[in-house]
């Protein structure tokens, strides 16, 4: 009798005992142990050399040709007025920071009792 071939596991789903570990699995525990061992400051500055490493390579203008694209690709799923609500969004989380800064100076420039 011929064995049933096994299908690859949807991701999240446990492992038999014993079983392999998914690429997924595996790389959530590798990314944990980097960050465990070297810290999230570790990832800012390797991200910053790929940055200036592909800057370097490509030029400033193909930052502004991915930035266009990206953008096309959200205003094509989202609509035009996605950007007007995302943008209002930022604002009132300015001005609500701002009003709490300006409250914290007040707070801390009242004597002590």
């Amino acid at each position: 009798m011929a064995s049933k071939p096994k299908t690859p596991a949807e991701p999240g789903t446990p492992k038999e005992p014993g079983g392999e570990m998914s690429v997924r699995e595996a790389g959530k525990k590798g990314g944990d142990t980097v960050r465990d061992r070297y810290g999230a400051a570790f990832y800012e500055e390797i991200g910053r050399k790929g940055g200036k490493a592909t800057r370097d390579r490509h030029g400033v203008e193909f930052y502004e040709t991915i930035g266009q694209k990206g953008g096309q690709v959200v205003k094509e799923k989202y609509g035009a007025d996605f950007y007007e609500e995302i943008g209002h969004k930022g604002g009132q989380k300015v001005k609500q920071l701002i009003a709490e800064a300006k409250q914290k100076r007040a707070d801390d420039a009242k004597p002590k009792k």
